[in-house]
């Protein structure tokens, strides 16, 4: 069944810190005030134009939902909530900071049919985290962690790469601590630098350097491998491509791609495609056929590395027989 989310967001209500890379206004591209008129009238929007065969959630977005006045969490929850209770709607989701929860919030979240709760962890380095002016620990998080799997929640959790004081090397292990919490899902940002934050003056000052894209693909291609080998789903990979999130926007530096999980999918089939034909001239690579633009890569980046390294005269083919995700090689017929 296809996931829908209904997105209602909460710029920066309810957060009182300035993290160097946040002004959420420009990521959201929301800078208006979220009421409970404005929930209904969303909600109401999209209902209009999604299949009603999908699992659709409204989505509080954006902000620090659970530091907002527990009574104004109240009055938001229940604008939304008739939805779930008659079925138009399949749960609600939101995302929030790991020190804004505890079991007096996670009570009434659960009373109001919350279905998903994501935490921006960033880092689990906590040099990482002071360097950014998070606010919040690692034992934080994992707290936090403990405290959600009392209720009937799925734990999600963001990390960034790229962070100040950040590392290939810790962004690793923040992974590696993620997945010892065993979340539901995770969702992995490359920080990009955001015009009017702290992180746009650190960068003109030259006192922080982002990430180049080709480090950043490297990394989140580890990440990936990582996180799909213990079994945990990776369901977003950078920033959605917005007007202010992109080139003539509030984007100022980083490691912006439009298409930025597929490079960093296609550099993983790149590194199977080498391994199968290592020692071939000729012939083909098969894939699944749903992997074949991930297999080709981005602008045929695959296609011409292989001719480059391996010879013309090798295809990338298509063959429902290989399993979704492997890369082999078959021997040039005739």
């Amino acid at each position: 069944m296809k996931h829908y989310n209904i997105p209602i967001f909460v710029p920066h209500k309810g957060c009182p810190f300035d993290c160097v890379f946040c002004n959420q206004k420009h990521i959201t591209g929301s800078g208006t005030e979220v009421t409970v008129e404005s929930v209904q009238e969303t909600i109401e929007a999209y209902l209009k134009t999604l299949p009603r065969d999908g699992y659709v959630e409204a989505a509080f977005f954006g902000g620090s939902f659970t530091g907002i006045d527990f009574a104004e969490q109240r009055r938001l929850l229940a604008a939304a909530y008739p939805y779930v209770r008659t079925g138009k709607i399949n749960g609600i989701r939101l995302s929030t900071r790991p020190d804004y929860i505890d079991n007096r919030i996670c009570g009434q979240l659960a009373e109001f049919g919350v279905t998903a709760v994501e935490l921006g962890v960033q880092s689990m380095d906590e040099d990482v985290l002071k360097a950014s002016h998070r606010g919040h620990t690692a034992l934080d998080v994992e707290k936090a962690v403990g405290i959600l799997r009392e209720y009937p929640f799925q734990v999600g959790l963001q990390m960034m790469t790229g962070l100040p004081g950040d590392t290939p090397e810790k962004s690793q292990k923040t992974a590696r601590r993620i997945i010892a919490l065993k979340p539901d899902f995770v969702r992995i940002y490359p920080t990009l630098v955001v015009r009017d934050t702290y992180l746009e003056k650190m960068y003109k000052s030259g006192a922080y350097r982002p990430q180049s894209l080709e480090e950043a693909v490297n990394l989140c291609k580890s990440l990936l491998i990582m996180f799909q080998n213990a079994g945990i789903p990776v369901i977003r990979v950078a920033l959605q491509t917005t007007e202010e999130i992109a080139p003539g926007g509030a984007f100022v530096a980083g490691p912006f791609h439009s298409a930025f999980r597929e490079l960093c999918e296609s550099e993983i089939y790149w590194d199977k495609i080498r391994k199968a034909l290592e020692g071939h001239t000729n012939g083909a690579v098969a894939v699944h056929p749903r992997a074949l633009s991930k297999a080709v890569g981005n602008q045929k980046r695959n296609l011409y590395r292989i001719r480059a390294q391996f010879g013309s005269d090798i295809r990338i083919i298509g063959d429902e027989n290989i399993p979704l995700g492997e890369v082999y090689w078959r021997k040039k017929e005739g």
